[in-house]
């Protein structure tokens, strides 16, 4: 007699997925480590909601097992380049960029966006976040750095059923952020993304993009990826 044995089912993560070139590697990445993947992208009032419709596009490529949209306001505070009407930073020195916290920073992006991505985790009975921040190649943001992602997961296992149960239990802690693009270049991402099969050609990084969702070539989200393809020897293939 022949016995069938139940498959173990392979992890569920949640991956946020802007529709950028780091959050589609992000997913790549998490694909190629086994997780059935559960994507959230947010409509919170950014000015380059373009970027949603190429998440849409990434999530379907890259064979997610599903993809949400949060509708979160978070323009409804101004404060930021990206959300209310204030210029985005055009053709600015390195030195520039890699000085002081500029004004495309949105406040508390990263804590909100972490916090509905561990609710959904939750429910899924999913144990395992990822996200694209990365701290070598980025603007000066405060909420892209190993810092916070360390101080996220810790409130991540207090501020939940899941995790304090977890913890009480002897277990250990139950959430787990993931964050592999940290201490990565953006040619390194690009790289990485590229031997995973990420077609970045699906992908929105500009701050400013034309209304048919070119991007501007001028701000710094589009110098820093220009240049790492340029590095590379390759054209960006959004351009």
């Amino acid at each position: 007699m022949t016995h069938a044995f139940p498959q173990p089912q392979p992890p569920s993560a949640v991956v946020l997925l802007s529709g950028g070139l780091d959050s589609a590697t992000v997913l790549a990445i998490a694909k190629s480590r086994g997780f059935d993947c559960h994507c959230l992208s947010f409509d919170y009032g950014q000015r380059h909601t373009h970027e949603l419709k190429m998440a849409a596009r990434q999530a379907k490529l890259q064979g997610a097992l599903s993809h949400r949209v949060a509708k979160v306001d978070i323009g409804a505070f101004g404060g930021s380049a990206l959300t209310a009407d204030i210029a985005v930073p055009k053709d600015r020195s390195d030195d520039a960029m890699t000085h002081g916290i500029p004004v495309t920073y949105v406040p508390a992006r990263n804590t909100v966006f972490l916090s509905y991505a561990l609710g959904l985790a939750e429910v899924l009975g999913a144990r395992d976040l990822f996200l694209g921040v990365n701290a070598v190649d980025y603007s000066g943001y405060p909420d892209c750095r190993p810092e916070f992602i360390t101080a996220f997961e810790k409130l991540a296992n207090l501020a939940t059923k899941a995790g304090v149960e977890s913890l009480e239990s002897g277990a250990g802690p139950h959430f787990r952020i993931h964050a592999p693009l940290i201490a990565l270049s953006k040619r390194a991402i690009i790289e990485q993304g590229t031997t995973l099969g990420v077609d970045y050609a699906a992908t929105s990084t500009c701050y400013d993009p034309q209304p048919d969702g070119k991007p501007c070539l001028h701000c710094d989200a589009c110098q820093l990826r220009l240049r790492a393809f340029a590095e590379l020897g390759r054209t960006d293939p959004a351009a």
